[in-house]
């Protein structure tokens, strides 16, 4: 690591740090004004970023981006702007008996400068979803975006740099180098998105400083199918969930656990409706490419790997691709030996273990990392109550995939190698708030009685609060 791009970093910080020592508590309507100018930034350019992502990716359906890209930054500003000065207000807490007359307040402060490091799958999403709740708790934003997606973050530059002046919000684009370089900052507060494998380096170098860190990271999201489930329906929203951004979801099912005497007929509904969803793929404008040769490459090894172990491959379409776009697959038959059920697969193949009793497959999860996201689906509530009590997951959808990561009323993140922290709606502004509480004496305060020297008042005090506590 060069000294020059040291320097520019720690620059760029300072710069941040000494306009946030200059308003450490942004008022409202400064807040707001930054909120608006994020939405304006994102209507302005929204056409632009399309074009950018689909150029990254070799193609990217406009619908996906305008969607999971834009239409998700505007939703997250406007809940943002409509519940920011309740969120704001200092709350008064209640007061243990023996404290009174004293009172509490609990006070939401910024907490200074917010790095954010983003990925390649939802490129302008994850990297402005955190950013526009570091901003609405008051904070200054520094966004590193992946190099995997090198229009689009040299656009996201360009649109942060007119519309925020770089003391606010700036985005440092370059390679894993700089990436490395800017986790080892002494942030306030550290935002990764990314896999496992590289969650931990970052864990790691946010440790160095003590920054505290979110990390939303991925992992093996199952779908627990019940036999109580609508076979149709519930192959009909396992074929958008899994096939949205050709399977480069964080949260899209990357596995079906699925009764053992439904697994030949979910299989063939969920190749038909693939096929209603995408008639072709090759020339599809709908259908998305893999966003680089790399994991097109990592796609087709796994696929490899489990043909030779044993899988049976059921593609769904029998087209020749000639570009990046890769033909959806089942894999029937998959054992715990395949790449395929050890790694994140993070594209258009779906695996199905079948299942004699729930149990087992509730066990089949339960002894294996915690997952970002759960799908279940049926009708049986008692059975998906149980489902719910004894698995663990980030967040879970019941009867579909994807959508509970959209709800700015719920806390999104993972739980154990799937993520740390949360965020969404109230969840971000609070992530990158500090709650302090503050505790105001009275003139007339009973706590004097507990001072020395200590005798006989002090041991029958102390005697009764036990009692009243």
């Amino acid at each position: 690591m060069n000294q020059t791009l040291q320097e520019r970093l720690h620059l760029a910080l300072e710069l941040q740090r000494s306009a946030f020592r200059a308003e450490m508590n942004p008022s409202l309507a400064v807040r707001l004004d930054r909120l608006q100018r994020l939405r304006a930034m994102t209507a302005k350019y929204s056409e632009a970023l399309v074009a950018a992502i689909s150029s990254d990716f070799g193609h990217r359906a406009p619908q996906e981006t305008l969607l999971a890209d834009i239409f998700t930054v505007e939703s997250g500003v406007k809940h943002a702007q409509k519940h920011l000065k309740a969120w704001m207000r200092t709350r008064r807490m209640p007061t243990a008996l023996h404290y009174l007359p004293a009172s509490n307040r609990l006070m939401r402060q910024p907490l200074g400068v917010v790095g954010v490091v983003s990925p390649w799958n939802y490129p302008y999403y994850l990297a402005m979803a955190p950013a526009l709740a570091a901003l609405a708790a008051g904070n200054r934003v520094m966004i590193k975006p992946s190099e995997l997606t090198p229009a689009t973050s040299a656009l996201m530059a360009n649109m942060v740099a007119e519309f925020f002046a770089p003391e606010e919000m700036q985005v440092i684009t370059g390679d894993a180098d700089v990436g490395r370089a800017f986790t080892q900052l002494p942030f306030d507060h550290l935002f990764f998105t990314g896999s496992t494998a590289v969650g931990r380096h970052v864990a790691q170098a946010a440790a160095q400083n003590l920054t505290p860190v979110t990390l939303e990271l991925g992992g093996k999201s199952p779908a627990l199918i019940d036999r109580s489930c609508n076979l149709q329906l519930t192959a009909e929203r396992l074929a958008y969930g899994k096939l949205l951004n050709a399977g480069q979801t964080c949260v899209a099912p990357d596995y079906l656990l699925v009764p053992k005497e439904m697994v030949e007929p979910l299989a063939e509904a969920i190749v038909k409706a693939m096929q209603r969803l995408f008639p072709t793929l090759e020339g599809n404008p709908d259908y998305s490419s893999i966003a680089a040769e790399r994991h097109l490459s990592r796609l087709q090894g796994l696929l490899s790997d489990a043909r030779s172990r044993g899988a049976r491959l059921l593609p769904t379409h029998q087209e020749t691709m000639t570009s990046r776009k890769l033909v959806p697959h089942l894999l029937l038959d998959v054992t715990d030996e395949m790449a395929v059920m050890r790694e994140e697969i993070f594209g258009p193949l779906l695996p199905i273990v079948g299942y004699t009793q729930v149990e087992e497959a509730l066990a089949y999860i339960n002894k294996h990392e915690r997952p970002l996201a759960l799908y279940w689906f049926g009708q049986d509530e008692a059975a998906q109550q149980h489902a719910m009590e004894q698995t663990h997951a980030g967040g879970v959808t019941i009867n579909d995939c994807i959508w509970h990561l959209g709800q700015e009323e719920q806390p999104f993140g993972g739980v154990g190698a799937s993520g740390m922290g949360s965020y969404h709606g109230e969840w971000g502004f609070r992530t990158f708030s500090k709650e302090k509480p503050v505790f105001s004496q009275a003139r007339f305060a009973g706590t004097k009685l507990f001072y020395p020297p200590y005798g006989k008042t002090f041991t029958t005090l102390l005697n009764l609060l036990k009692k009243i506590v």
